[in-house]
């Protein structure tokens, strides 16, 4: 044996997994293992990668789950098979016939370096006759003990925070957390809580709120529906901490409705339990990624960021009125400066547009603002974000320090930016085939993918070509007619006569490289039929036959199109939706232009 086989097997600290799940911290704080085995967990479409990793004690072995911040170790190889790790933080939790242990901080014992398989382990077993001795395939899908009881074995607190009290033993982290799990408890901080908003459809009507809760291992939106609106918004207050304890629904999260990391989100449901921590420490505060001002040239439209700037000028409050519920609503524009020689205007909205008191020259940290390409770039607070003046952190000291040393100067802006908008105002999106759209998977990420493409039309449907909307300028909501004869229009509270049709229509187009299923809305369709949705909507109820020679008149002509792919979510799956933005007749003679540039190209002298 050579002597540094030797001395890894003497620091290793054998049995300590059974010492962990047997509830005996005292004898190890914080174990050293082998790491035997890494594997890649697929993501969910537009979540991040996670990995299993398998730990011994050289008496034992154990699969695990790597905490999501812990990632870089695998990327950057430090995490590696055959090194000596010591786990500074996890958390382990015993369910019958699964042994769970999320780990949320390691530390790789370098000097150690790598070695084969240390000692003979064997797969860690459950001591109660209950149990199945049988070692847990711990899949995607099971790891977290779906479908199966808690067990009797006592759990193991997190040692990467402080200890729970005896009333909730289990504490899970919640990265943790996926529809695959329902026995859980997490300790965690109300970063934020929005407003009651309320809802009238011809479903019903109700109520909601939400609230982004936050633990170490990092952050989850939750929402209370009706009841749990009445029972729980009262309870919730931003910057305390909550224990939340299962059962409570884990769904998909809906990104267009928050800016977290995460790729699910909770619903309360009556039986969910919430009750505020005795101990209100041991949990952190609002966790920033900040982007600086000069780096928003770089930043996708529509991308949710966190900012952090001096506060030169604060608007007064005005009032608009929203299209989507005619309801007035409280605006403040503000401009935020900082050491990068920047300035961006930042709008926030509602109550917190009208209760906005912060003085002139404060350093404001904002959580989840939305980049807007309006002016060339400017700031959105959304409903689900956060202000902080002042805060205590080195950014805020560092921007404190600079901008009362040299703070009065002249900023440039993002006004004259160009980016992807080219000088006529309409957007310079590549163009792509459709088996690139395909293998490049745009639309994918969380934030949308825009192109063009040149193709042609294969296919229109004719069922559901357009949709009866509301006559009100600016509404184009989707009208029911009632026993009257009347259409009425929930949004806008109205009845109208008549509808006016619009197109909804869903197109097939294909290229040399595929075929690919677009929407196209009532300007594209109108450029595409050559004819209003009312006109064609006239002519299906008297002649069928006419309908079917008028679509197919447009079949089989290019266009070039310009395209939005974007997931979307529908009854909990998600999918790709490709949106046609705009469309254009295909030009033969700038077409036959551009190729003879590029055979050109290819000419040799």
């Amino acid at each position: 044996m050579s002597s540094t086989t030797a001395a890894a097997l003497a620091r290793v600290d054998a049995g300590s997994l059974v010492d962990i799940f047997e509830d005996r911290p005292n004898r190890v704080l914080q174990p050293v293992m082998q790491c035997v085995q890494i594997k890649p967990i697929a993501p969910q479409p537009g979540g991040q990668e996670r990995h299993r990793v398998i730990f011994s004690d050289t008496k034992n072995y154990i699969q695990t789950m790597l905490a999501v911040h812990q990632n870089h170790l695998v990327e950057e190889k430090i995490l590696r098979r055959g090194v000596l790790v010591q786990l500074i933080g996890y958390n382990a939790n015993a369910f019958k016939a699964k042994r769970i242990l999320i780990v949320t901080e390691i530390k790789v014992l370098e000097e150690y370096g790598e070695h084969e398989k240390l000692g003979e382990p064997r797969p860690l077993e459950t001591k109660t006759e209950e149990e199945d001795t049988k070692p847990s395939a711990a899949t995607s899908q099971n790891f977290y003990g779906a479908k199966q009881e808690q067990s009797s074995s006592r759990a193991m607190p997190t040692h990467a925070r402080p200890t729970s009290s005896a009333a909730h033993a289990n504490i899970y982290p919640i990265e943790a957390i996926s529809p695959y799990s329902n026995k859980w408890t997490i300790k965690a901080r109300c970063t934020s809580k929005s407003e009651i908003k309320t809802w009238h459809n011809r479903n019903g009507e109700g109520k909601l709120f939400s609230v982004n809760l936050l633990d170490e291992s990092g952050e989850i939106r939750a929402t209370g529906f009706n009841e749990q609106c009445d029972q729980l918004y009262d309870l919730f207050q931003e910057n305390s901490v909550y224990y939340i304890e299962a059962p409570c629904r884990v769904t998909f999260a809906k990104k267009q409705f928050s800016n977290l990391a995460n790729d699910y989100e909770l619903h309360f449901e009556k039986d969910t339990k919430v009750s505020k921590a005795e101990q209100q420490d041991g949990v952190p505060q609002v966790r920033y990624n900040f982007t600086t001002i000069s780096d928003l040239q770089s930043v996708e439209k529509d991308t949710t960021i966190d900012i952090i700037g001096v506060l030169k000028e604060i608007g007064e409050t005005s009032q608009i009125t929203s299209k989507t519920t005619s309801k007035p609503y409280d605006k403040r524009e503000l401009t935020l400066v900082d050491n990068t020689g920047y300035s961006v205007r930042l709008t926030i909205w509602g109550k917190t547009a009208a209760s906005f008191d912060v003085p002139p020259d404060s350093v404001v940290a904002f959580k989840g603002v939305k980049v807007s390409d309006f002016g060339g770039r400017s700031l959105s607070l959304l409903s689900s974000g956060s202000v902080s003046a002042n805060p205590d952190m080195a950014e805020a000291h560092k921007l404190k320090g600079w901008y009362d040393e040299q703070g009065n100067t002249n900023f440039a802006t993002h006004s004259n930016l160009q980016g992807t908008i080219s000088a006529g105002g309409s957007r310079r999106d590549p163009f792509k085939t459709i088996a690139q759209i395909k293998d490049e998977q745009l639309g994918m990420s969380e934030n949308p993918d825009f192109f063009s493409l040149k193709a042609s039309i294969q296919y229109i449907k004719q069922d559901t070509f357009c949709y009866p909307a509301c006559l009100s300028e600016g509404c184009n909501k989707k009208v029911i007619q009632v026993d009257d004869g009347q259409w009425r229009c929930e949004r806008c509270d109205k009845s109208h006569p008549k509808p006016e049709y619009r197109y909804i229509m869903s197109v097939n187009v294909s290229d040399h490289t595929g075929q690919l299923w677009v929407s196209c809305f009532d300007e594209t369709g109108r450029q595409i039929i050559g004819k209003t949705a009312d006109e064609l909507m006239e002519i299906k109820e008297v002649d069928d036959k006419r309908l079917a020679e008028i679509i197919s008149d447009s079949v089989c002509k290019i266009w070039n199109w310009k395209c939005k792919a974007k997931l979307d979510n529908f009854q909990e799956q998600q999918r790709v939706r490709y949106q046609v933005s705009s469309a254009a007749p295909m030009n033969y003679v700038s077409e036959s232009q551009k190729l003879i540039d590029l055979i050109k190209q290819y000419n040799i002298d």
